[in-house]
């Protein structure tokens, strides 16, 4: 308070005072009030400041006729109006209720005089002045005044050894063993409990002695205690005013409770605990103690290795369906989306839980939760993110809080409510999670170092010690003295100060981790206590204090929200991201013109002009996007987040293809290359998913960036040949397993045979290139091949040293031959199984080249054929001089010399190889067909067999695309992915 009100209030005390009464009284109750605002020295000081007051004002009052007498106290009237005026707007309300509390407790403090007219009216005037409302000062007088009657009325408590008392509206708490009685009144408007006790029996509230008749205003923490008695705690005192008909209570209870996690190490211990409607408990513990396993346990995350969890009767595990939606749980993280308002934040998240309701319904329930909440004047805020802050720390922190609340959870679980927060919105954090909890909510909270205030609100506090050992339940204010006593401090029933009456719950902590001094009196790693000990010492002490307590399967609370279905839940997510997409007018900009410009910068730099080359390879990126989890319908909102994702990868594509092709003046075939193009983008869009899904760190995904953009670039079939790499884990025939999973592969392979054999001019000539050079390919090199082993096989069929040679040039002829063969069924050669080093004869080699000269003839007048086929096609399309200029124009046009070259391999000397008993082709790629039944093929293979079935590589790629999108969605479906990875980190 603030020395203006101070003196002022210290006014009020003397103008009030009369001259006849006790004046040793009237200090007596100012000094008590001094004393919960000020240390001592200012104590002093303002009595000193009263007594002056009470001097000036008593002095004007003495020995003087009627008539000044009633002059004098019309002057004190407007006085005390004046002061009252003066400091109303610098008094909070429950200052002022205390204010009025305290002036009628002082003009009741003289035990000889009754109360005049003129006190009264005095405090009636105060009262008025501050508006508090006349009802609620009667009720107030008539408490503090008249001691020995009770109001019967709801805001009264009465504690006593009377099992049946005579009031209908009275509250009442049965005290064995208290010889006396203890009454309370709950004044509503400012949420106060003000006490008073008459009786035999020694009273003591944290600690202080109270006196007969006094009025003391109770607060968080407070518990009436004496030795005879159970202690009688403020939660005790708090909800025996609540009463809620219409809600059903909640018991929650945790009976001997265990937890192992996967790698056998046990993180909680043998836990017991059970709290109801109306409390909030406190979740205390030092790193590593097993609080948030704790919290996991009880909100039906994790399942318990041994014991069980039930609310009202219901097993929270085993019997989930049941009570869907009783729980509500707070995480630590982030759970906004941070380019929508605050506004927008709830209403979403409204839409999700309230399928019956309409717009104007939802909206009325999102205002008056921000509203209530404080945070209706900034619900047109952007929210942002905890970097880049749009709204303070404690707002965000009731935002999250809010996105619960809309269910309305009987039960809520909160994991560190107050991190990273200043202690003054932490305190607003607690005092809102307070107000829930009156309203009949059970509340658990897990809190690292709490603030006194903080630390008193907790109803019930659980402390864990390192392993998950419980070593403390109950009180909070006990736990202080608990510990206190298990180490043998002489003031251990003390744990309040008395002057400030604030609370060190660090202390709680210092006693538990103590360590051991060595004998140089240096602090040892090694503890005085370990976890087990404190376990097994509260595990003695709750013995005596173990009371028998039934679980009745009680009637669930009804849920009032319903989840709309999936498709709804579908349309709501992607309204949602759309609405979180567009605001973020950054973000829409790079992502709607990079593609463009990516285009553009790329094109315009590998461009050049050549007669015949105007073709170039495109470079495909990756992005990443991470979105929050929602507990509600999975296939839901990933549909949501992939068509906001493929929607965007589709315009990117577009832009992108319309862009490159243009500055590449690549003419046609936009929609085969647009679809490859989005293809690749939604694949890398799955990954990014995946990737995001499964790691927690930014950091991490950092990382991995390159470790999945450069193989794509390598693999992809253009930097390295396929037949060029490490032989020890790749073979020159074939493209490796690793290869086959590179994205860039399948896409760069798609576009390049379908540039080269779909485009305007190669599409009239293709089948004939194909055959010409499928039969020069035999004619020339194939059969040549073969000759030349024939003809070593025959000068070397004798000699001893080139036996294995010769066997292995004869196993190649077999073979070769037979897969010819298979290829022209009319051909025969009846001496196959004769082409053994045993059997072979000059007969047999002169059969062989017999058939080669066959198959020489054959594959010649087939490229003649196809020769003349194709010159007959260019005559008719160059019958005039405007045909032969159209001709060239279009070659010029699409025909490209360089693609040419690389699908045809002209810079490979060595157009064919032995392996494995076989021949293999590596000239001209493009024209040979692959010899697997499914998809397996060469590089540039011009189709692909699919079930027996051949159909053109340019769509069997695009699938190929489209099933590693599938695969990866179902990864990110069943978090594949991230259990694998679990795994790896369990191992």
């Amino acid at each position: 308070m603030s020395q203006k009100i101070l003196r002022a209030l210290m006014q009020l005390f003397a103008i009030i005072a009369r001259p006849e009464s006790d004046i040793l009284e009237r200090i007596s109750v100012v000094k008590s009030f001094l004393e919960q605002q000020l240390n001592k020295e200012l104590v002093k000081e303002y009595l000193q400041v009263f007594r002056e007051y009470l001097d000036k004002f008593q002095k004007r009052r003495r020995n003087k006729k009627t008539s000044k007498v009633r002059k004098q106290l019309a002057f004190s009237s407007v006085r005390v109006l004046k002061i009252c005026t003066e400091i109303n707007q610098e008094l909070a309300q429950r200052q002022k209720y205390i204010l009025v509390i305290l002036l009628l407790e002082f003009i009741k403090s003289d035990k000889e005089e009754e109360i005049s007219e003129q006190e009264m009216e005095f405090v009636s005037t105060v009262a008025d002045t501050f508006l508090i409302p006349l009802d609620e000062f009667k009720k107030i007088s008539d408490f503090i005044i008249n001691t020995l009657e009770v109001s019967d009325i709801p805001e009264v408590l009465l504690i006593n050894n009377v099992e049946k008392h005579k009031y209908k509206e009275v509250k009442h708490i049965f005290s064995e063993n208290l010889f006396g009685e203890i009454k309370i009144l709950h004044i509503q408007p400012s949420d106060l409990h003000i006490m008073q006790y008459s009786g035999e029996s020694e009273l003591s509230i944290s600690s202080q002695l109270v006196r007969q008749n006094k009025i003391y205003v109770l607060t968080f923490g407070a518990s009436i205690r004496t030795p005879k008695i159970k202690p009688i705690y403020f939660s005790d005192i708090v909800g025996a005013f609540i009463i809620d008909d219409s809600k059903v209570k909640i018991n929650f209870d945790i009976n001997n409770i265990e937890y192992k996690f996967k790698n056998g190490f046990k993180g909680l211990h043998n836990l017991s605990f059970s709290g109801e409607s109306g409390k909030m408990v406190g979740i205390m513990g030092a790193s590593g103690a097993g609080k948030s396993t704790l919290l996991n346990v009880l909100n039906g995350t994790f399942p318990p290795t041994e014991g069980a969890v039930l609310i009202n009767g219901v097993d929270i595990h085993k019997e989930k369906e049941k009570i869907e939606g009783v729980i509500g749980y707070v995480s630590q993280d982030d759970l906004l989306m941070e380019d929508l308002t605050v506004f927008q934040n709830l209403f979403f998240n409204a839409k999700l839980c309230f399928e019956d309701y309409n717009q104007y319904k939802i909206i009325r329930i999102v205002l008056k939760l921000l509203l209530n909440l404080g945070l209706y004047d900034i619900r047109n805020m952007k929210v942002g993110n905890p970097l880049n802050k749009k709204i303070s720390g404690g707002q965000r922190k009731r935002l999250n809080i809010s996105l619960e609340l809309l269910r309305e959870p009987s039960v809520l679980f909160l994991d560190e409510p107050t991190s990273g927060l200043s202690s003054r919105d932490s305190e607003n954090i607690l005092d809102l999670l307070k107000e829930l909890s009156l309203k009949g909510k059970l509340v658990f909270i897990v809190i690292h170092q709490p603030s006194s205030d903080i630390f008193k609100m907790f109803d019930k506090l659980m402390i864990l010690d390192t392993g998950g050992y419980l070593i403390f339940k109950g009180d909070p204010i006990d736990s202080i003295m608990y510990f206190k006593s298990r180490i043998l401090q002489a003031d251990w029933n003390e744990s309040v100060c008395h002057v400030c009456g604030n609370v060190n719950s660090e202390q709680i902590f210092n006693i538990v981790e103590s360590q051991v001094l060595d004998e140089y009196g240096n602090l040892t790693k090694t503890r005085k206590t370990t976890p087990i000990e404190w376990f097994e010492h509260f595990e003695e002490f709750s013995e005596t204090l173990k009371e028998k307590k039934e679980t009745n399967t009680l009637e669930l609370p009804e849920i009032s929200f319903k989840i709309p279905n999936k498709f709804n839940q579908f349309l709501v997510f992607l309204k949602r991201d759309v609405l979180s997409k567009l605001s973020n007018k950054q973000y829409m900009f790079i992502n709607f013109l990079q593609s463009a410009f990516l285009a553009f910068l790329l094109s315009f730099i590998i461009r050049y002009f050549d007669i015949d080359k105007n073709v170039s390879d495109y470079v495909f990126s990756e992005n990443i996007k991470r979105e929050a989890f929602l507990n509600l319908s999975r296939t839901s909102y990933l549909f949501s987040k992939v068509a906001i994702l493929f929607a965007l990868s589709a315009f990117q594509a577009l832009s992108f293809v319309i862009v490159g092709n243009l500055i590449m003046e690549i003419r046609g075939l936009f929609l085969e290359y647009f679809l490859i193009v989005f293809s690749t983008f939604s694949v890398a869009n799955m990954l990014g998913l995946n990737i995001s899904d499964s790691f927690e760190k930014p950091v991490t995904v950092y990382i991995l960036i390159p470790f999945l953009i450069i193989p794509q670039i390598i693999l992809s079939g253009i930097i390295v040949k396929f037949d060029k790499l490490n032989p020890t884990i790749s073979s020159p025939n074939s493209i490796p397993f690793y290869g086959e999973m590179m994205v860039s592969r399948w896409a760069y392979e798609a576009l390049a045979v379908l540039q080269f054999k779909d485009n305007e001019y190669e599409k009239n000539f293709f089948f004939y290139d194909k055959v010409m050079s499928n039969a020069e390919f035999k004619k020339n090199y194939w059969i040549k091949k073969l000759e030349n082993k024939l003809s070593f096989c025959e000068r070397n069929l004798k000699i001893k040293e080139k036996k294995e040679e010769v066997i292995s040039n004869l196993n190649l002829l077999r073979n070769e031959i037979s897969k010819e063969l298979s290829y022209h069924k009319k051909l025969k050669f009846d001496d196959l199984d004769n082409l053994e080093i045993e059997s072979i004869n000059k007969n047999i080699f002169r059969q062989v080249n017999n058939f080669f000269n066959i198959l020489k003839n054959y594959y010649m007048k087939r490229y003649n054929r196809a020769n003349e086929k194709k010159d007959k096609l260019i005559r008719n399309l160059q019958k005039n001089t405007t045909e032969i200029d159209a001709f060239i124009k279009k070659k010029k046009n699409y025909y490209n010399e360089s693609l040419s070259d690389l699908l045809k391999n002209k810079n490979e000397s060595n157009k064919i190889f032995e392996y494995d008993g076989h021949l293999h082709r590596k000239s001209e790629p493009i024209f040979y067909d692959p010899e697997s039944n499914f998809l397996k093929s060469h590089f540039y293979a011009p189709r692909k067999k699919l079930f027996g079935v051949f159909l053109d590589t340019f769509w069997v790629n695009l699938l190929v695309l489209w099933l590693m999108a599938i695969i990866l969605y179902i990864t990110l479906y069943f978090k594949l992915l991230t259990k694998f990875l679990k795994i790896i980190g369990n191992l």
